[in-house]
């Protein structure tokens, strides 16, 4: 038997398969990790077939040395997958099996974790009689009551109740009253008990939710979308709909958009689910990752909540795959190689026959856009639960409180519904989405702007330890007492950001309590959960954050949301700004009113006329679709085009300038004249609007395409192209995430 092996070395002149002898007595199916001969030295590799007979001179075929698991660490399904992914992020083949494994498996870093245990093998019957006749070994009578009840114990455990316990257990273990060996042991992320509540009754738009949903469990359908406003009880969809699956023998994997969201996620599916129920994400140990990816390859588990990477998971028999917020672009992956985890959720279902569902209260202008279109089902859910009402919104005009002399972070009818919230000791959620204290340091003598060494970004003040930090290569140095450009004393952060609202919050409401959620405050390995549940606890009333606390939370005493600067996100320089903007405040604004009491909402702005903000404060989704829809049709923007852009990097910008030209003028020689029109409606090369970063200069080719039959061939040009040898690193990006 020979088999054909992918080695896992991320080289295009590898990326090919290799055969090698099975040796006799050696059992290998497609997907298992192997360990073979490669030149002079021994790699990791992946079976992708087998076969009776080889291509060449068996002589010349090396024996593979051994499999790393007893079991395919790829399922087929994944292996298809991973074929697909190739393809679309032309990308070595390796690279796309690693998506579906622990990058700790590779290597060997990460083992099965075992603890010796023992157990009695004593009858029930006999265990009296054994006890008795120890009648001169105190030690030993005690250790016989003690694995009385058959079960196994870890040595540990018994060391802290038994003062050298080995003598005792070495002198049953000789005598076949005891054994002893060593046990895997499970490194398990959660802790805490979640007890079970009981199931709540469904609401009308619920049940016509399951209604349609439920018949893709057990027949092909079309992707589905949930429109649901904030509070409308999505979850409870999920959940219902997931337990259906797993009594028909099929496994659920749910993707959350942001790692703070999983513990809440987790505690409400594990209150129904218990010890069913994995979760996969980067904030795990290593261990962790890895015992949870073995309970899910092994079946142990079949339910999976986890942030992107999770739908690679190794479901077998998968029935549901759900995307919750599914308008987030921390979906995208930024990383080589480069995919869209929406995208692949919907293939994977397509491919194994399992429901599809998208979800959120602000779908994505392409997710809506499809159900126009009527490539996806579309399922709306207006109504909160039980007809609680959606949160008033008031907009403030911050140009006004300026004139009025408010130079402040706070409207003045923010302080006041703040002052009346604080009062009546109810909860309240402030939304500022820029970390830090101040967003730059500034020289007001020369206008000097202090940038990190590296990026060109301005560096943030951070009070607490008086440093400034680069939040693009976290480049940290001490606040200057000089400006270093013309020495002037007269330096000074400017802006604000949420050290610097917490503050001014605990000087105005002194025993209020501030928890204030950041990538600053959360970096610990639980600092997510714990910051949560000290706030839904009451150990505070308010709770301060970046956009990781806008979606998906739920605190039934938070009756006021407060954004403090709402706008900020309408000045990037991305045609998906206004979307953003839009998406954010509609999120962070469903975090009010979700219990008993009704909920109240300030949007502070600089811009109340622009459409983004109008339609936010009216909760009105299709009207922001229908303008924003009709803008990118005027503009030519996606989904009516698609953006593609060569990203060149270089120590030197005259490199990667260089470099972008270069390619530029290939594409035009290569597609000029009227093919060039017909598909290629915008091309330049010029610098990246950020334009270092990490000490790497960076320019870029940005092209618009036409949606035309060509377009196809033309990226598969593209990637040849960026896949040839340049001065600079280049890297193609579809559609990417951000531009800058």
């Amino acid at each position: 038997m020979y088999a054909e092996i992918i080695v896992d070395i991320a080289a295009e002149q590898v990326d090919r398969v290799f055969t090698y002898r099975v040796p006799e007595g050696m059992t290998l199916l497609p997907g298992t990790r192997v360990a073979v001969p490669f030149g002079k030295r021994e790699k990791e590799g992946f079976v992708i077939r087998l076969k009776e007979t080889p291509d060449y001179d068996e002589a010349k075929i090396k024996p593979v040395l051994s499999a790393l698991e007893e079991y395919p660490a790829v399922l087929p399904q994944l292996m298809e997958l991973a074929f697909e992914i190739r393809e679309k992020a032309h990308c070595p083949l390796c690279e796309a099996l690693r998506l579906m494994l622990p990058a700790e498996m590779r290597g060997g870093r990460v083992k099965v974790k075992t603890e010796e245990c023992a157990r009695l093998l004593i009858g029930a019957d006999r265990i009296d009689e054994a006890i008795a006749a120890q009648s001169r070994s105190a030690k030993r009578r005690l250790l016989i009551t003690l694995l009385s009840d058959g079960e196994w114990h870890p040595v540990e455990e018994l060391r802290g109740m038994i003062r050298d316990v080995r003598e005792p257990l070495r002198w049953l273990a000789e005598r076949d009253m005891a054994q002893i060996t060593q046990r895997e042991i499970l490194r398990s992320p959660y802790y805490g008990i979640v007890d079970a509540p009981p199931d709540p009754e469904l609401t009308e738009e619920q049940k016509e939710a399951l209604e349609e949903l439920l018949p893709a469990l057990t027949r092909s359908a079309k992707p589905f979308l949930i429109h649901g406003v904030t509070g409308s009880g999505k979850t409870e969809v999920y959940i219902r709909l997931v337990r259906r699956a797993l009594e028909m023998g099929k496994g659920a994997i749910i993707l959350v958009p942001e790692i703070v969201l999983t513990p809440q996620m987790i505690n409400w599916f594990r209150s129904r689910f218990g010890d069913t129920l994995a979760v996969l994400h980067s904030r795990l140990s290593p261990g962790e990752r890895f015992d949870e990816w073995r309970r899910i390859r092994l079946g142990r588990a079949r339910i999976v909540i986890g942030a992107r990477s999770a739908v690679f998971a190794p479901v077998e028999n998968l029935g549901v795959v759900i995307v919750d917020e599914e308008h987030e672009q921390t979906y995208l992956s930024d990383r080589f190689p480069r995919y869209d985890a929406r995208d692949v959720a919907i293939s994977r279902a397509k491919r194994e026959g399992a429901a599809a569902v998208l979800a959120s209260a602000t779908p994505s202008i392409y997710s809506y856009a499809m159900c126009r279109r009527g490539d996806y089902t579309l399922i709306e859910m207006p109504r909160r639960v039980l007809d609680r009402p959606l949160p008033k919104v008031y907009v403030t005009d911050m140009r006004e409180e300026l004139r009025k002399g408010n130079r402040g972070m706070f409207s003045a009818l923010l302080k006041e519904k703040l002052d009346a919230c604080i009062s009546a000791g109810q909860q309240a959620m402030l939304f500022i989405n820029r970390r830090g204290y101040a967003s730059s340091v500034n020289c007001r003598r020369c206008g000097e702007t202090i940038k990190c060494s590296r990026c060109d970004v301005s560096m943030t003040y951070h009070s607490v330890d008086r440093t400034l930090r680069c939040h693009w290569c976290g480049e940290i140095r001490p606040m200057p007492k000089a400006c270093p450009a013309c020495q002037s004393p007269y330096i000074r952060p400017m802006g604000v950001g949420t050290q610097k609202v917490e503050e001014e919050l605990n000087r105005l409401y002194p025993g209020a309590g501030v928890i204030r959620m950041d990538m600053d405050t959360t970096a610990g390995k639980n600092a997510h959960f714990d910051l949560v549940n000290r706030f839904r606890a009451g150990q505070a009333q308010i709770l301060l954050g970046t956009q990781m606390i806008a979606k998906g939370l739920d605190f039934p005493q938070v009756t006021l949301v407060g954004a403090v600067m709402a706008d900020m996100t309408l000045n990037f320089p991305d045609y998906r700004s206004p979307e953003r903007t839009f998406q954010l405040l509609v999120q962070v604004a469903g975090r009010a009113g979700r219990g008993e009491k009704p909920g109240e909402v300030v949007i502070q702005t600089y811009k109340p006329e622009h459409y983004a903000v109008r339609a936010a404060a009216a909760q009105d989704y299709r009207a922001f679709f229908r303008e924003e829809f009709q803008r990118r049709r005027q503009d030519l923007y996606p989904p009516f085009t698609m953006l593609a852009r060569f990203l060149c990097e270089s120590k030197s910008m005259e490199t990667a300038k260089a470099t972008a030209e270069s390619i530029r003028d290939g594409i035009i020689r290569e597609f000029g004249g009227s093919a060039l029109e017909k598909r290629i409606l915008f091309i330049r090369a010029d610098e990246a609007p950020v334009t270092r970063i990490q000490d790497r200069a960076r320019a870029h080719v940005l092209m618009k395409l036409l949606n035309h039959p060509d377009t196809e061939r033309l990226l598969e040009r593209f990637q040849e192209m960026a896949g040839e040898e340049y001065p600079a690193h280049v890297v193609l990006e579809i559609n990417p995430a951000s531009l800058a």
